[in-house]
């Protein structure tokens, strides 16, 4: 849980009408994370799709993560050992490939995971540590002092 409130987009207790209210006017691909008010999940991903602000609840079973779907497609969705790596996914194939992701319900919605809304400005020594994780994976190998490998090597992801 420490990686997902140290990633800034996690808000936490805030209900559907809230979301919605906070992605009506952000660009497509805008999202944020927050608890889920289903008993049943405890997340849910909201996001501004072309259809508008949409919500996604991620299941976790036997330990993994993945998006809750229809059950004729569930079994092909990925799964992932914690919710930033799941949201990392879906953030990267966004971005490089700008292709469909997900189905759902009757239509096809294009799940652009581009651009997050943080609950507060982030750092700029968070900013930097993300671009600094976009850039390399052997962080351990930068002319850096220990210190400043442990902080970039405690949120490894790029979003």
């Amino acid at each position: 849980m420490g990686e997902l409130k140290r990633s800034g987009w996690y808000w936490g207790n805030m209900t559907v009408a809230e979301a919605k209210e906070r992605l009506q006017d952000a660009p497509e691909g805008t999202f944020l994370l927050r608890d889920s008010s289903h008993e049943e999940y405890l997340l849910t991903i909201s996001v501004k799709t072309s259809a508008g602000p949409t919500n996604l609840r991620i299941e976790y079973k036997e330990g993994k993560f993945r998006l809750d779907s229809m059950i004729c497609i569930r079994s092909r969705l990925k799964q992932f050992d914690s919710v930033v790596q799941l949201v990392e996914y879906y953030f990267g194939v966004s971005e490089n490939n700008r292709m469909e992701v997900e189905n759902l319900s009757n239509r096809t919605v294009h799940l652009w995971l581009t651009k997050p809304l943080y609950n507060s400005s982030p750092t700029l020594q968070h900013l930097c540590r993300i671009t600094v994780n976009k850039c390399t994976q052997k962080i351990c190998e930068l002319p850096l002092p220990v210190r400043l490998k442990d902080y970039l090597a405690e949120y490894r992801y790029q979003v």
